[in-house]
């Protein structure tokens, strides 16, 4: 069963950024190495960091369908900064590899703790739904 797994961050200014090299290093080191597990294992399906807010644009279609982009967001607390979808045996397996991500290190190498959201990916609707 597919899952995604994500990881929400402090808002951007407030965060990894100002980190001390060797701890960023750290960070990013743990990241390739579970990923690389995650990878010889074969529950890796896709894993991609995002960037920070400033970037992000809210999208809707205007009434000729053309889009309308919206500013950005920088006042929001925390954001998106990556996810991981996992092909796994089950819903314990994904909260592992959440727990796992969770203790990732921070400033000084101590545990960030962090929530990491798990949710099931849908292969189709539900059943009552179509």
């Amino acid at each position: 069963m597919k899952y995604i797994i994500m990881m929400n961050t402090m808002r951007a200014g407030r965060g990894v950024p100002e980190w001390p090299k060797k701890d960023l290093q750290a960070h990013i080191a743990f990241m390739m190495r579970l990923n690389k597990d995650l990878h010889v294992s074969g529950e890796l399906v896709t894993a991609e960091g995002l960037s920070f807010p400033d970037q992000a644009k809210l999208v809707r279609a205007g009434n000729d369908g053309a889009p309308i982009t919206d500013g950005v967001f920088p006042e929001s607390k925390e954001f998106l900064a990556g996810y991981w979808i996992v092909d796994v045996d089950g819903p314990e397996r994904a909260y592992a590899i959440a727990a796992r991500i969770s203790a990732a290190p921070g400033p000084g190498g101590a545990a960030l703790n962090m929530p990491i959201e798990v949710r099931p990916v849908m292969s189709a609707p539900p059943p009552e739904m179509v």
